[in-house]
């Protein structure tokens, strides 16, 4: 099946990926802002091979991702199970994506940047001032008392973004945003994973010679091998896309 475009919206086409719903679309970024144009908030989910298997086992995810306005395969291995069922769906990595929204927000209003360590969050911020000087960012690492917590809501509240991205890692992030959207409901939110740390220069992606063969995860693990654990799903979700 290869989606079409045309020159309206294109209405997500609707599948799934062992149960989880995912959408389908030649332009993820115009259908986010043509919602954000209509003042609807969105959840965006980057879904991968680890959190479709997660997905399986704890149903407290499963259904974050249900209630999600758009999920997105991000991951190889997701892009492998569509298709096989006859899917023809480009990847869609997170990182990208949310990249491609921070140029796409960043004359629209603030833009929050919430996650990581303290020096990393200054550092990622650092550099898309550098790269938009006109942004208007405002950024809260991710080691927050609870009294802290308040005040960054408070904050977020006050200020009302139009792109939140959160940065705590997978599930923790999906269930910081389901909690906190009604402060701010007609914002965009994504969670953004290790994307600070890419951009603050304290890790560095894969070339693009294994990102084009499908071998990000490889590079990942070799740069922080205490992930051997995690990556068992890996085979666990490539025999998932064969068996069904």
């Amino acid at each position: 099946m290869i989606l079409q475009t045309t020159n309206m919206l294109t209405t997500p086409q609707k599948t799934d990926v062992l149960g989880l719903p995912i959408n389908l679309l030649p332009d993820y970024p115009s259908w986010i802002l043509q919602r954000f144009s209509e003042n609807l908030g969105s959840h965006i989910i980057t879904l991968n091979s680890e959190m479709a298997m997660l997905g399986q086992k704890d149903e407290k995810i499963a259904q974050v991702v249900r209630q999600a306005e758009l999920v997105i395969p991000d991951g190889s291995g997701v892009v492998l199970y569509l298709r096989l069922r006859g899917f023809k769906q480009k990847r869609v990595p997170g990182i990208e994506l949310a990249q491609d929204l921070i140029e796409k927000f960043a004359p629209l209003g603030p833009i929050a940047f919430y996650g990581g360590k303290p020096e990393v969050i200054e550092a990622a911020a650092k550099a898309w001032r550098e790269k938009i000087p006109n942004i208007n960012l405002i950024v809260s690492d991710g080691f927050l008392d609870e009294k802290q917590q308040q005040q960054w809501s408070q904050t977020l509240q006050k200020v009302q973004p139009v792109l939140i991205l959160v940065g705590l890692g997978i599930p923790r992030q999906e269930y910081w945003i389901r909690d906190h959207r009604q402060i701010c409901p007609q914002a965009v939110w994504i969670g953004v994973g290790g994307s600070f740390d890419i951009w603050s220069g304290t890790k560095k992606r894969a070339p693009r010679l294994l990102r084009d063969n499908n071998l990000e995860w490889l590079y990942r693990l070799y740069q922080e091998p205490w992930r051997w654990r995690r990556m068992l799903v890996l085979p666990a979700f490539l025999l998932r896309c064969f068996l069904g």
